[in-house]
């Protein structure tokens, strides 16, 4: 199993719809919004880095994402 935190920065008026979809993605455990240099943290479980990959793909694709950074657990 691998873990991975996701940082999004994301569109502030899209902050509840983007938090709506993050919870339908499959691999997503929890998320919420943040202060600071992010709007948003997602934590995300899979079976493979791959899948971690595809994942943070999905979630780039949201509408209201601006950006993402990957945390892969160590």
């Amino acid at each position: 199993m691998v873990k991975a935190c996701i940082l999004m920065k994301v569109v502030p008026v899209r902050l509840a719809k983007v938090l709506d979809t993050l919870k339908t993605v499959k691999g997503v455990v929890k998320c919420y919004p943040v202060y600071g240099r992010f709007d948003m943290v997602c934590f995300i479980e899979a079976k493979s880095n791959e899948e971690v990959a595809n994942i943070s793909a999905e979630i780039n694709r949201i509408d209201g994402v601006r950006s993402t950074e990957t945390l892969i657990e160590a």
